[in-house]
C-alpha cells in the first residue's frame, strides 16, 4: 500500500470510512461481518480508519475500539466531535465544554488513551470557530488528541481555525460528481500544508456500477433518499454520463470504482480518499486503484465528462446545506 502524509503521520494512500458499518445507509451489517471487513482492510495495508461520535450514536467508535485495539500502534485513528446523538436526535454543538466531554466519551469507546486525528465534525455557527478550535488545542496540550482536523468548512474558515492551532486535515466530499473543493478549499490546503481527506470518493455508489435504481435498491432509512441527485428524474439524467465513463474504465483495464479512486489519487499527493463499504469484494476492488496510473489526458477526459455542470441536482437538500460551511457553485439563471 502506498503511503501519504497527514501531519506527522504516514498513512495508507486510501483510508477506510467506517460510517456505513453503523450508520446512515440502512440496516448495518452484523458485528461479525463488520469485524471481518475491518480486519481485511488491515490485511490490505490500510492503516487509516475514520469514525465519529455521531455514527451509530457511539456504536461505530465502540466497534473500532473493540476490533482495532490489538493493532492500535499500527493504525492512525480519526474521529470527530461537534455533532452527536442526543436523545435519539442529531445535534450540532461546538461549545468547548461539549467538545471536551465528547472526547472523553470517545476515548472510552475507542479503548485508547489518545485519538490521532480529531475533527470538528461541523462548525456550530452559534459558536466562534476560534472557541471550538481553542478547546481542541487544549485537548492536544492535555495529550488526549494528537492533531486537529476540520470537516465541511470553507477556505476562510480553515484559515481562521489554522490561525488558532495548526490544522492537520480538512475533510469534505470530493469526487468526479462533487467538485466543490475545487472552488477554494484545495488551494487553501496546499497553501497551509493541510492534507485534504476526500469522503464519498465513489459518489455514494454512483461511480461503482452497482446502483442503477435508487428507488428499488435503497432502504427506507438510507440517507441518499434525501439527496436531490438520487431523486428519480435527476438520477436518470446522471446515469446517462456513465456509458462513456465505463468506456474509459475499459480502455485502461480497470473497474469503474478503481477509476474514480485513481482520479482522486492523481489530483495530488496531499489528497487521501476514504471510501466506505460493507463488502469484502468491494474492498478488494477499491484497494486495486493504487496500481492504476492515469495520464493527464485521461484525467482531463474525466474532468470534462462528469463535473458540476454535467451532473443534475445539488449535492444536498436545502436544510442540510444550511448546516455546512462549504463553498457552492453558482447556479446559472
Amino acid at each position: 500500500m502506498q503511503q501519504r502524509r497527514i501531519g506527522s503521520f504516514s498513512v495508507s494512500a486510501l483510508g477506510l470510512g467506517c460510517m456505513n458499518l453503523s450508520h446512515a445507509y440502512g440496516t448495518p451489517p452484523a458485528p461479525e461481518a463488520a469485524t471481518a471487513l475491518l480486519l481485511r482492510a488491515l490485511e490490505h495495508g490500510i492503516n487509516f480508519f475514520d469514525t465519529a461520535a455521531l455514527y451509530g450514536f457511539g456504536a461505530n467508535e465502540s466497534l473500532l475500539g473493540r476490533v482495532l485495539k490489538p493493532y492500535r500502534r499500527q493504525v492512525v485513528l480519526a474521529s470527530k466531535c461537534g455533532m452527536t446523538g442526543v436523545d435519539g436526535r442529531r445535534v450540532i454543538d461546538g461549545r468547548p465544554e461539549v467538545l471536551k466531554r465528547t472526547c472523553e466519551d470517545s476515548l472510552q469507546r475507542l479503548q485508547t488513551d489518545v485519538i490521532d486525528l480529531y475533527y470538528l465534525h461541523r462548525w456550530d455557527k452559534k459558536v466562534p470557530i476560534e472557541d471550538s478550535i481553542g478547546a481542541l488545542a487544549d485537548l492536544v496540550n492535555a495529550g488526549k488528541i494528537r492533531s486537529i482536523g476540520l470537516s465541511e468548512v470553507s477556505a476562510p474558515m480553515l484559515r481562521r481555525a489554522h490561525a488558532v492551532h495548526p490544522i492537520a486535515a480538512l475533510q469534505t466530499e470530493y469526487s468526479l460528481w462533487t467538485r466543490n473543493p475545487e472552488i477554494a478549499v484545495l488551494e487553501a490546503c496546499r497553501e497551509l500544508d493541510v492534507t485534504f481527506v476526500a469522503f464519498s470518493p465513489l459518489a455514494r455508489g454512483f461511480l461503482t456500477c452497482t446502483l442503477r435504481d435508487p428507488e428499488l435498491q435503497l432502504e427506507a432509512k438510507d440517507i441518499r433518499r434525501q439527496m436531490p441527485r438520487f431523486e428519480a428524474a435527476n438520477y436518470a439524467k446522471n446515469l446517462e454520463l456513465l456509458a462513456e465513463y465505463y468506456r474509459i474504465a475499459d480502455e485502461i483495464t480497470c473497474t469503474p470504482a478503481q477509476l474514480a479512486l485513481a482520479w482522486l489519487l492523481a489530483k495530488g499527493e496531499y489528497i487521501i480518499p476514504i471510501f466506505g463499504t460493507r463488502q469484502a469484494e468491494h474492498l478488494d476492488d477499491n484497494v486495486g486503484s493504487v496500481a492504476v496510473k492515469l495520464d493527464r489526458s485521461v484525467v482531463e477526459r474525466l474532468d470534462t465528462l462528469i463535473n458540476q455542470q454535467t451532473v443534475t441536482g445539488p449535492r444536498y437538500n436545502a436544510a442540510t446545506q444550511q448546516e455546512i460551511d462549504t463553498e457552492t457553485f453558482r447556479i446559472a439563471a
